[in-house]
C-alpha cells in the first residue's frame, strides 16, 4: 500500500520550505512504522535548490538565492508547471538506491509516454531525456537521499513550466545539453495536475514489482 498526498497545485503552489517540512514529518512517520510508504506530488513556488554535488560555477549568475538541500545531485529549479514527486519509501534490507532512481526514471518515462512523448535514459546521466532534433534535452530530473533505509526527495518532471529560470544556472551540472518540457515536446499543453494521477499509479505499480 502506498499513500499519495497532493498538497499544492497551481494556482495554490506549495512553498518549498513547507514541502521540505512535510517530507521530514512523513519520513519520520514512515521510519517509525506509523504510516505506509507515501508519495507527495505537488507544484512548488519558484525556487532554486542545490544538492550536495553542486559546484560554484553551477550557481545563478544573477545572484538569485539558492536553497541548499540534503539530497544528491546538483542545482536545479522548481516552479509552477513542473510536477515534483517525493516518494518516501522503505528500500528494504538491500537498500538498492540505484534501483530506486531507475524506478523513478521509469515512472517519468511512462508518464511522458501517456502524452505522446518518448522519454529515454542516457547512459552516464540520470533523469529522463527526449532525443530532439537538435540533440538530447532533459525533461525529468532525479535527486534522492536515504536515511534509516527510507528515501527522501525524488523527481521533477517538466510539464508546462517556463524554461527562463534555467538560463542563469548550469542545470544539474550539465552544460552541453538543453532542457525542455512535455508541453513543448508534445506540441500541446500538459498540466502537472493531469499527470499526477498517472504518476501516482505508475509509482505504485513500480513498487509492486520492485
Amino acid at each position: 500500500m502506498t499513500d499519495v498526498l497532493l498538497p499544492g497545485f497551481s494556482p495554490h503552489t506549495l512553498p518549498y520550505d513547507e514541502g521540505l517540512r512535510l517530507q521530514r514529518t512523513i519520513h519520520a512517520e514512515v521510519v517509525a512504522g506509523e504510516r505506509p510508504d507515501t508519495v507527495i506530488l505537488c507544484e512548488h513556488d519558484p525556487v532554486y535548490t542545490a544538492g550536495s554535488r553542486t559546484e560554484p560555477g553551477d550557481l545563478p549568475r544573477d545572484g538569485s538565492p539558492v536553497v541548499e538541500v540534503d539530497r544528491g545531485g546538483r542545482i536545479t529549479w522548481h516552479g509552477p508547471g513542473q510536477l515534483v514527486g517525493y516518494p518516501i519509501v522503505r528500500l528494504g534490507s538491500n537498500r538498492d538506491v540505484v534501483g530506486h532512481v531507475r524506478r523513478l526514471e521509469q515512472v517519468m518515462i511512462d508518464a511522458a509516454g501517456r502524452v505522446g512523448v518518448s522519454g529515454v535514459r542516457i547512459p552516464g546521466r540520470s533523469g529522463v531525456w527526449v532525443l530532439a532534433s537538435g540533440g538530447p534535452v532533459k525533461v525529468g530530473a532525479v535527486g534522492v537521499r536515504v536515511v534509516s533505509g527510507t528515501t527522501m526527495h525524488g523527481f521533477a518532471l517538466n510539464c508546462s513550466n517556463t524554461l527562463d529560470a534555467y538560463g542563469t544556472i548550469v542545470p544539474c551540472g550539465i552544460s552541453d545539453a538543453g532542457v525542455s518540457t512535455l508541453s513543448i515536446e508534445a506540441h500541446r499543453p500538459v498540466d502537472p495536475v493531469d499527470l499526477a494521477e498517472i504518476v501516482a499509479a505508475g509509482f505504485a505499480a513500480e513498487r509492486a514489482i520492485a
